[in-house]
């Protein structure tokens, strides 16, 4: 994955920049909502009580914002298609770039999978005794034409999926509050449930355990930087969208779990789901329950359908653009450079489609590979979190060896260097709590599963620097022209 290698905008395998600015924001929002915030924040609640889960999402969506200012900071200066593992081969090494590239690719196949897998859990609620593995199918198919016309049919779709999503959040946390107050006949109940029992705090270990639940919910959010290669104007758009993420997840997450936190005891049966086959008793389904709407789970059902989609939907696209950077790196198949008249990588689309396809029926074939492989993904999202840290230090490193000015930039990314020094120290934390955990459980067949991705990573690292021979790249010989 050469470092002096940027797509050739006018070359004949071109992506074309058709995205608009409501797109990217929307898509940078919609990202980071799904099931980790409509199911799993109870889970939250329960383990780490309501004081710990807010101190948990609080942090981490902190964490997120510094990460994406450094992404949006890059991705301004630089925008194509790759991001951050473009990035990564670039500033610091072509073989971290290429490790990072093959990484978010297989995490993002995983998850398309695992994405399709669950809309026929979802279906089942409505249909029980049907085969509703064909309705997967009918959703990756459907995924398969949005992305196969245009990127901009891609980022349409997934505006509009995202509205819903938002809507209902803001419905939730309007007639939460109003129940808070007891407005909707239900008894007030304040801040009541913030000191039930052992409440706020449940102990510093469930608390850092819930960070990584917090961490896994807003993975999805970087996908603003893969779309930076086909934004009509990400001189403008990027910026806009970066500097709305921070408020965004402070109005839809930290609101929705105080709501949550303020009208169910953190002891309450009811919030120890954690997927889609616990719809029923979602904390979101609880409280419209309570607000009188009868009809709560289905309502929520849907909506969760909604974000799996949306999530399905940008998992093709960001695997299929991934592909296609990293052919164009040298660090993949040069047949997957190839587009159609739209500007879509079409073979690397078709690739990704199959290869989730195939991975899907392990479900049915072999159950122990298709778990392994989304246990195994679990913490690939955070080495690319790392990926952007470390690449924003060094882009910053290169600025300053090189001389050119920070006001040059047309973004600048705030508090450097404490955000990418900070989102670096959370990522390791999260991804290390994980193995204290499953240690103390004397759980080593997991721990080996869900520590797997390491390896995988380190051999893509180190095989390809064996082969081609790279080193850190020294500050004076990165490229960093546009």
């Amino acid at each position: 994955m050469k470092e002096d290698t940027v797509p050739k905008i006018n070359s004949k395998n071109h992506v074309k920049r058709v995205l608009k600015t409501r797109h990217l924001s929307m898509i940078a929002l919609g990202g980071s909502i799904g099931t980790g915030l409509f199911v799993a924040s109870g889970l939250t609640i329960s383990s780490a009580g309501p004081g710990g889960a807010l101190v948990a999402y609080i942090s981490v969506g902190i964490m997120v914002y510094f990460l994406m200012t450094s992404l949006g900071e890059m991705a301004t200066y630089m925008p194509i298609s790759g991001s951050f593992a473009s990035y990564a081969g670039k500033f610091v090494d072509p073989a971290l770039g290429f490790a990072l590239g093959w990484n978010y690719w297989l995490n993002w196949v995983i998850t398309l999978a695992v994405d399709i897998t669950t809309v026929s859990i979802i279906i089942k609620f409505w249909l029980p005794n049907s085969p509703t593995w064909i309705f997967s199918l009918l959703a990756l198919g459907v995924m398969f034409v949005i992305n196969i016309i245009s990127a901009r049919s891609f980022a349409e779709t997934e505006y509009w999926l995202s509205l819903i999503k938002i809507l209902v959040i803001l419905i939730f946390i309007f007639l939460g509050f109003l129940m808070i107050f007891g407005k909707l006949k239900q008894p007030f109940t304040g801040m009541q449930n913030f000191t039930y029992k052992k409440a706020p705090f449940l102990g510093l270990l469930p608390m850092l355990g819930a960070f990584s639940t917090a961490a896994f919910s807003f993975q999805g959010t970087e996908l603003i930087g893969i779309t930076a290669g086909e934004s009509d104007n990400p001189e403008e758009s990027i910026p806009k969208a970066t500097k709305q993420i921070f408020w965004r997840i402070l109005l839809f997450y930290i609101l929705s779990i105080f709501v949550i936190s303020c009208l169910i005891p953190y002891d309450s049966p009811f919030l120890l789901g954690s997927s889609t086959k616990d719809i029923a008793i979602s904390p979101f389904t609880l409280v419209f329950k309570q607000s009188g709407l009868n009809s709560a789970a289905s309502i929520m059902n849907f909506v969760i359908l909604i974000s799996v989609l949306s999530s399905a939907n940008s998992g093709i696209y960001a695997a299929t653009r991934m592909l296609y950077s990293l052919s164009y790196h040298e660090g993949a198949l040069s047949i997957f450079i190839r587009t159609n008249k739209r500007g879509v990588p079409s073979l690397a689309l078709f690739v990704t489609t199959f290869i989730g396809l195939l991975i899907f029926f392990m479900n049915f074939f072999e159950v122990r590979i298709y778990d392994f492989l989304v246990t195994a993904s679990g913490l690939t999202g955070f080495i690319a979190w790392l990926g952007i840290s470390i690449s924003h230090l060094r882009f910053r490193m290169v600025l300053k060896k090189k001389n050119i000015p920070l006001n040059s930039l047309k973004y600048r990314a705030k508090f450097f260097p404490l955000g990418p020094i900070l989102s670096t120290l959370i990522c390791i934390m999260i991804i290390l709590e994980k193995g204290v955990e499953l240690t103390i459980d004397f759980n080593w067949y997991e721990l080996l599963i869900t520590y797997s991705c390491i390896p995988i990573f380190l051999i893509l690292f180190l095989g390809y620097k064996l082969k081609h021979h790279t080193k850190l790249i020294p500050l004076n010989d990165v490229n960093i022209k546009k």
